[in-house]
């Protein structure tokens, strides 16, 4: 059954690690108890949610084990030695199936950990789970519901992650995005979001590929997702050429913005009237906390990055549909195409009627935004905008809009998504933007804002 939304509710359900931490230091509890726990909730509401594809509860009781041993010697691994995490089911874990999603990989096993699943276990985190993604973290739903009210998508692609963890059932959960698989769903379910920076996050064994695309954190907290992904980048680093997200190993310092650019985006026209108050309302509350605010009405620099954003998502889909024709020719090609789906075979069919000209032009234009982004830092301590439409929408055939999520990852910036509003009776997160490299510094701004949203 669904639990009924309401900010107070969400913070009472949600199952975080870092906030544990205290107790496992003084000996008042364990990781094991608190995995524990987590395990009573999966199996109460997981039956209804949909959010796994597979668990290994013998593996995490055992490990959980090891962690309670450490932290008693005074000898943890790291910030979340002991955390309860799902991975994303497009990552490979060496004692669990990895199926993308897709019929075509049901039951199929590399034999090996993904780079970012080797460094959680490194740093002692105990998985859990594979957590249900959409067909090859793309656009066809799997089934997972919104644990909020079960008629209700939970969004995708890290459609498992985001419902878990928002409801409680883990502390954390490894994402992706490369459209808006990571911020959308946590605005849905209740969790936060954290998408890092381009390259931010080794992608060595995760079938994802694409040029915009990071693997990131939804977290119970903000602590919860910056201890994850900084747990996994000190062990296994960035992509190939990136140095990776860097900073203190455990989550920064709240520092209060004094300049925030508000971003209406594309999406503003799609936004429904009651996210736009709440919106507006947590603006109000920014003001009044002696945070500057701008928008594109009385600021040059914020009207430049609006033009520069405009056009995000036709150049992301297009960028992404050439990146994505291959493995998706040989599926169709050297595999049972019947087992494809109709969007899938549908962005091969637009993938194959671009030419590499094109491409180029897209990727151009495509930098041209992100120069102009860049400059914003000059004047802007982060910006900020939606992270949704509004609610998740009714119903499980779509994922619903991913408008407001789609410049961030054009532009490779790190994002949060902050679970501090609520739209029609569900979680409604609001999107807190940084620059390029710099996670750590938006990590302080949200801290900061979420006080203030939240005091």
């Amino acid at each position: 059954m669904s639990v009924e939304f309401s900010l107070e509710k969400l913070k009472a359900q949600r199952c975080s690690f870092a906030e544990l931490r205290p107790k496992f230091t003084d000996g008042s509890d364990k990781p094991s108890a608190a995995l524990e726990r987590c395990i009573e909730k999966i199996e109460a509401l997981e039956g209804d949610v949909g959010a796994f594809v597979a668990t290994d509860l013998e593996s995490a009781r055992k490990e959980a084990g090891e962690s309670d041993a450490r932290w008693a010697a005074g000898a943890a691994l790291s910030a979340i030695d002991g955390m309860p995490v799902g991975i994303k089911d497009v990552m490979e874990t060496a004692n669990m199936p990895t199926e993308q999603g897709s019929p075509l990989f049901e039951g199929w096993r590399g034999g090996r950990d993904c780079a970012a699943v080797a460094a959680l276990r490194e740093a002692g985190a105990v998985i859990v789970a594979k957590t249900v993604t959409t067909e090859f973290a793309a656009t066809q739903p799997r089934g997972t519901k919104n644990p909020w009210d079960l008629s209700r998508t939970p969004g995708g692609s890290s459609s498992g992650s985001a419902a878990s963890v928002g409801i409680g059932m883990l502390s954390g959960a490894l994402g992706s995005q490369v459209i808006g698989s990571i911020i959308r769903p946590a605005s849905f379910c209740g969790a936060v979001g954290y998408k890092p920076s381009v390259g931010g996050v080794n992608r060595g064994g995760s079938f994802d590929g694409f040029s915009q695309s990071c693997t990131g954190a939804l977290g119970a907290t903000l602590a919860d997702s910056w201890n994850m992904i900084r747990a996994i980048s000190a062990r296994a680093g960035g992509d190939a050429g990136y140095i990776g997200v860097t900073g203190p190993l455990e989550m920064p310092a709240a520092q209060k913005p004094a300049r925030i650019a508000v971003l209406e985006t594309s999406g503003w026209d799609a936004a429904d009237d009651s996210a736009k108050t709440a919106l507006g309302e947590a603006l109000v509350k920014l003001s009044a906390a002696g945070i500057t605010l701008a928008n594109r009405k009385d600021n040059d620099t914020a009207a430049a990055v609006e033009d520069a954003i405009a056009d995000s998502v036709p150049i992301s889909r297009d960028i992404n549909a050439w990146e994505g024709r291959w493995p998706l020719n040989t599926y169709a090609r050297d595999m049972d195409a019947s087992k494809l789906s109709q969007p899938s075979r549908d962005r091969l069919e637009d993938a194959n009627k671009m030419t590499q000209e094109q491409y180029a032009a897209l990727v151009a234009r495509r930098v041209e935004a992100r120069q102009v982004y860049s400059a914003a830092q000059n004047e802007f301590d982060v910006c900020v905008t939606l992270s949704a439409t509004g609610a998740a929408p009714v119903g499980l055939e779509s994922t619903g809009n991913p408008v407001f999520t789609v410049p961030t990852s054009m532009l490779g910036i790190p994002t949060v998504s902050l679970p501090v509003m609520e739209c029609d009776g569900m979680p409604l997160g609001l999107q807190v933007m940084g620059f390029e490299g710099r996670d750590a510094d938006l990590f302080a701004a949200a801290a900061a804002i979420e006080e203030i949203l939240n005091s």
